[in-house]
């Protein structure tokens, strides 16, 4: 299928090739029949990215920070891969559409194969022949409505909650300054709701267009009639609403805003404008400033917008979706006009010319809609008790070991093309010999067209089984969410595949015992799990100077984990686990690396209130391993520290950037100023020879098994508020 892409690096524009996103439960597949440019959002972006690497920093400063603290953490060579593996990507456009249902994923019951459908969001509702939509980012069109009306759903939706938020009221006067798309539709929404509208913008046609669609005076804002028109309407007492729906640096509007809305009204920010608020402006009249977020409650809450969980609507009247039918019906019975804002319509095809037309300036509108071609074939259809740590068992016959012809290429494929597969697997991989990406496979098509463009892989797809049942690919990577791993690994497992998956193998006891299960049942244990620091240069040669230890051991580990950015999906503890759950596996991997054993006991305890976890970790031959998992540290301080200390020795790591050994001689690395190697190439390396050769895996199966139960074990204990006995070790 075809999706319009912007390269965010170089500016360039293009009509891209990529797969048909598959459908997932929860959701429905859409065909395009009409999307809508937001001539306002978009352009705003295709702008931003035509500056130069310097123009990009200072139009994004909260982007500056988090590279300078990405810098602090993991250093620069790391930041520099994941930074411009984001910026040297295609990204996607478009957020308002309405199209055709080609396909209904399960849990779906409200709509069907063939209903037009208005859908939303800028993840979902791309200007896209296809596109994936969740439960609440979409609503059934009424009869009667042109698809291509229906097209301006998400943007209504934005106008709609912008209304609310000024919490109108019949008879009341508002001034609308900005009279692009939204706010034209915040004119008709406000004179339908019985208010009196003033409208503000430089552009003459615009005011005039305003005007028709009910706007009682509309004009420049440097304009005397502007203030004439509001004095008229409300003898001289102001507005009671002020709606800013423009855009630029000028601080003009809020100005203009503090001016003319009355005692105690309220100013409404819809738009992206500057918001230098003259202070005694503000203060004397008592000015309530509000934002509006978007489409409306729900926007930015996965549960909601992914999930599909509703909010009950005794407490949340307007939802997203809510909104969303509430304009579909507002236009289907002619409250809200949107045919005279249709300023243009462009084949799909003439997307990027449509684009830079409007960026050039030959192409004056107020919204542009893109028509899509007629379907020409069918869709293609896209699902503190003892705690025993899980036996390996393996059929009579031994290891099923992947055949393979020698002396070919190793041949990949990756199920996940994510930050993390993209900046620390695969560039590693992509410059190793002997190696051929082969397949990478998303549920979502953009993300598998880039992997394919920066990488060199031969296919993208969204389809998991044509790969699983490719009897040529040897190995699959699982670099997905948490919550789909062990499935996934499961699968992967029982086709015959060597598997590489991210941590963490399993987010419950079941779905441990699920994968052993496909072990045992496949003959097939060709598994590593992507515990990497073992792998670390500079801990392996800390290790070997440290030497062979004889006594019990005691391993303190301090990891500064840091807080997350809000509304990141490792937040998501009802469907991806707990933080600890996710990344503890590093850190118990790291422990039992050095001191060669299996934990037989852990015992977890936490604060209140907060995500930071200490485990204490036994050893069959007392030694110990505590672990402190912080979430409250200052970002600055390192990010890991470790020492372990046994027969008169000691070893410290800071940070991966230095390590020393102390005993009857002292060993202190040199500084690593540069890079914090955590042992992702090594880790790859061992495992592809693995591959390659069909020798042992790089870490055995069993310990895999008991690094996953001794994790999981940490969340047992923190509810049970006691130590959780291991059954086995090594």
């Amino acid at each position: 299928m075809k999706q319009v892409v912007q390269n965010y690096k170089s500016g360039e524009l293009a009509v891209l090739d990529v797969p048909v996103p598959g459908c997932k439960p929860g959701g429905v597949l859409v065909r395009s029949a009409y999307s809508l440019i937001s001539t306002g959002t978009e352009l705003m972006k295709v702008s931003e990215a035509g500056m130069s690497m310097l123009g990009k920093a200072r139009s994004r400063p909260d982007q500056v920070a988090k590279v300078m603290q990405s810098v602090a953490t993991n250093g620069v060579p790391a930041t520099y891969r994941k930074v411009m593996g984001k910026l040297d990507s295609y990204t996607p456009l478009g957020y308002s559409l309405c199209g055709v249902v080609e396909q209904v994923g399960t849990g779906i019951d409200d709509v069907k194969v063939g209903d037009l459908v208005a859908c939303a969001g800028n993840e979902h509702a791309l200007h896209a022949e296809l596109n994936w939509v969740p439960k609440n980012l979409y609503a059934p069109v009424p009869d009667g409505l042109a698809p291509r009306h229906a097209a301006f759903g998400t943007v209504g939706s934005i106008a709609m909650q912008g209304v609310r938020r000024g919490e109108p009221q019949l008879g009341d006067a508002a001034l609308v300054i900005g009279l692009g798309l939204i706010g034209q539709l915040v004119v008709q929404l406000l004179t339908a709701s019985g208010v009196r509208v003033v409208g503000v913008d430089p552009d003459p046609v615009r005011c005039e267009l305003a005007e028709r669609l009910g706007a009682a005076a509309c004009g420049d804002p440097a304009s005397a009639a502007v203030e004439a028109a509001v004095a008229e309407l409300t003898g001289g007492l102001g507005v009671d609403q002020v709606y800013l729906a423009a855009g630029g640096g000028s601080n003009q509007p809020v100005e203009l805003a503090a001016r003319l809305c009355r005692d105690r009204g309220r100013v409404v920010d819809i738009g992206k404008c500057r918001l230098d608020l003259p202070w005694n402006a503000y203060y004397e009249k008592e000015l309530d400033v509000r934002f509006s977020r978007s489409y409306g409650p729900g926007r930015y809450d996965p549960e909601y917008e992914l999930e599909g969980r509703d909010y009950p609507i005794g407490y949340v009247r307007w939802t997203e979706r809510r909104n969303l039918a509430c304009f579909l019906d507002l236009v289907a019975r002619g409250s809200v006009d949107v045919e005279p804002l249709v300023s243009h319509v462009a084949d799909f095809d003439d997307a990027v010319e449509t684009y830079q037309r409007l960026k050039d300036g030959d192409l004056k509108a107020v919204a542009v809609l893109f028509r899509y071609p007629e379907p020409v074939g069918e869709a293609e259809e896209a699902g503190a008790p003892a705690v025993a740590v899980p036996a390996v068992k393996r059929p009579g016959g031994g290891v099923s070991t992947p055949v393979r012809a020698a002396r070919t290429p190793v041949r990949l494929a990756f199920v996940g093309a994510g930050n993390y597969a993209t900046s620390m697997l695969l560039p590693h991989l992509a410059q190793r010999d002997g190696v051929e990406l082969s397949t990478v496979v998303t549920t979502t098509a953009l993300s598998a067209a880039n992997a394919q463009r920066k990488f060199g892989f031969a296919e993208a797809t969204t389809d998991l089984d044509a790969v699983l049942g490719d009897k040529s690919i040897d190995a699959v990577f699982v670099v997905t969410r948490h919550s789909s791993h062990a499935e996934l690994t499961r699968k992967a497992l029982l086709a015959g595949k060597t598997v590489f998956v991210e941590k963490p193998l399993a987010l419950t006891e079941d779905e441990l015992a699920g994968v052993l299960a496909a072990v045992e049942e496949s003959g097939n244990d060709r598994l590593q799990v992507g515990f990497n620091r073992r792998f670390a240069p500079l801990l392996q040669e800390a290790r070997k100077r440290f030497g062979t230890r004889n006594g019990p051991a005691s391993l303190r580990y301090l990891v500064n984990a840091g807080r997350l950015d809000h509304g990141s999906w490792y937040l998501q503890q009802g469907t991806e686990g707990s933080r600890f759950v996710g990344e503890g596996g590093h850190f118990i991997d790291t422990a039992s690396w050095l001191l060669d054993a299996d934990p037989v006991s852990v015992y977890a305890t936490a604060p209140s209130g907060n995500e930071d976890v200490q485990v204490v970790l036994r050893y069959p031959d007392g030694s110990t391993a505590t672990i402190s998992y912080v979430t409250s540290g200052p970002s600055g301080f390192p990010k890991e520290t470790l020492d372990l200390v046994a027969d008169g020795r000691a070893l410290r790591l800071d940070d991966f950037v230095r390590a020393a050994v102390y005993g009857r001689k002292r060993w202190v690395s040199s500084r690593l100023p540069k890079a914090r190697d955590k042992g992702q190439n090594a880790e790859l390396a061992a495992f592809v020879k693995a591959v390659r050769t069909g020798g042992p895996m790089p870490v055995p199966l069993e310990s895999l098994v008991a690094t996953t139960a001794a994790t999981l074990a940490v969340q047992t204990g923190l509810a049970d508020g006691a130590p959780v006995t291991l059954a086995r070790a090594r």
